[in-house]
């Protein structure tokens, strides 16, 4: 039988390796789609697109993506440190 620590471990293994496939496969994806685009155009229109986020506008996002992760997992994080993690 699977302790309770061990399915923890095993669930948030899982769900890294879900998370990180997503992020891998929408990358490859894009970047799959910019080549593709970049092709298609003759050398005369390719044109450097804005990004859809300045940097001032994703260091934001970044600060309350981090805010959030640790308000949600914070708990989480206590348990488990206090348990000899």
């Amino acid at each position: 039988m699977i302790s309770i620590l061990a399915q923890e471990r095993l669930l948030g293994a899982m769900l890294g390796t879900l998370f990180t496939g997503i992020l891998v496969f929408d990358q490859r994806r894009y970047i799959y789609k910019t080549i593709q685009q970049s092709q298609s155009q003759s050398p005369h229109q390719a044109q450097v697109k804005e990004p859809i986020l300045g940097k001032k506008s994703r260091s934001e996002v970044a600060h309350l993506w981090n805010k959030t992760v640790d308000q949600t997992f914070g708990p989480l994080i206590e348990s488990l440190s206090s348990r000899g993690w």
